[in-house]
């Protein structure tokens, strides 16, 4: 056979088995580096229960987390600011992360483990231990003592490294303070499994904007806090998701899938239903947040650690249960 017919054949053959070949082998690739699926909507803070003695009530932990996949969510995360992380002892927060990740086995919500701590070193060991017991992702504040808010970039670069070197899974940074948009940019082109950020650090909406525009391989992908208070305006503007309080939760929830089935008008007046928690909230703090769980049959009481915290008098409760009673109808767990 000549030469030029014999490649002819061997040209469609080749052509034949590229046609045949199963549509994963060449369909396009995500790019190297893209972030990890699952992680966008609705993450709440979970609220860290107490025993009447002060301990962490890991059984109610537990039941708070199947309380919040029944409301919906789309991840957990325990524990950060509104868990009073930094009043948990080490073997606390050892335990209720494994409380936590067991009771979270089935369930739908992505689990996201706080590994933050004054030092790299402690923060290394939380995050080694993530790294055992296997949560969707970690998320870290920068280390940070009293109120401190300025932050020296190259040790909290450092701490970020160290944590992600211990532990491969995607991780979350929370930027505070002085932590620029494009410092937490410029960390998460070099850390190759920091794809997240909880952003609390300046003005939330004007600072989405410009993660989005500098983003790189879809990274950072922008979360907010600061209960949501614009969770309208962040949606619109293409953020990720929100870690809001978990107690009415399910309300953001819904937000959240109005916005997006683009029942725009619907998500507004849901997001006014919110808002009446939050004014709540910022008078009373975190027994606030507590009263409304124990308020749902989640927690039997409403302790919480900080020995400053407002004691809620008998007009707050009666408030907190007048506004529970007027949303009932739109809760779901």
């Amino acid at each position: 056979m000549p030469a030029a017919a014999q490649s002819k054949i061997q040209r469609r053959i080749l052509r034949r088995a590229f046609l045949a070949a199963p549509a994963a082998l060449w369909a396009p690739r995500p790019a190297a580096g893209a972030a990890p699926s699952g992680f966008r909507g609705i993450f709440p803070i979970v609220a860290t229960p107490y025993l009447e003695n002060g301990g962490v009530d890991m059984p109610t932990l537990a039941k708070e987390t199947r309380f919040l996949h029944h409301a919906g969510v789309h991840g957990i995360v325990w524990p950060q600011l509104a868990s009073e992380y930094a009043l948990l002892a080490f073997e606390e927060r050892i335990a209720g992360a494994e409380t936590i990740v067991t009771a979270a086995k089935g369930l739908r919500p992505k689990v996201v483990i706080g590994v933050q701590a004054e030092d790299a070193e402690t923060a290394v060991k939380y995050a080694e231990h993530a790294k055992k017991i296997g949560p969707d992702a970690i998320i870290a504040l920068p280390p940070r003592k009293g109120n401190q808010r300025e932050f020296d970039p190259a040790a909290v670069e450092d701490y970020y490294r160290k944590i992600a070197a211990a532990c491969p899974l995607p991780m979350f940074m929370q930027a505070i303070g002085n932590m620029s948009v494009a410092f937490v940019a410029k960390l998460t082109r070099e850390i190759p499994n920091l794809y997240f950020v909880k952003d609390e650090a300046g003005h939330t909406l004007s600072r989405i904007t410009q993660f989005l525009e500098l983003a790189q391989e879809k990274k950072p992908l922008p979360f907010t806090g600061g209960h949501g208070r614009t969770l309208i305006d962040e949606m619109a503007r293409g953020s990720a998701g929100s870690m809001p309080a978990a107690s009415w939760v399910d309300l953001y929830v819904r937000v959240w899938r109005l916005w997006h089935e683009g029942r725009r008008a619907e998500a507004m007046d849901m997001f006014s239903k919110v808002m009446l928690f939050v004014t709540e909230v910022s008078a009373w703090g975190l027994p606030a947040l507590a009263y409304v769980l124990h308020l749902r049959g989640v927690f039997p009481n409403w302790r919480v650690r900080n020995p400053q915290a407002r004691k809620l008098d008998e007009h707050a409760k009666q408030s907190l249960e007048r506004t529970l009673a007027f949303v009932k109808p739109y809760l779901t767990a």
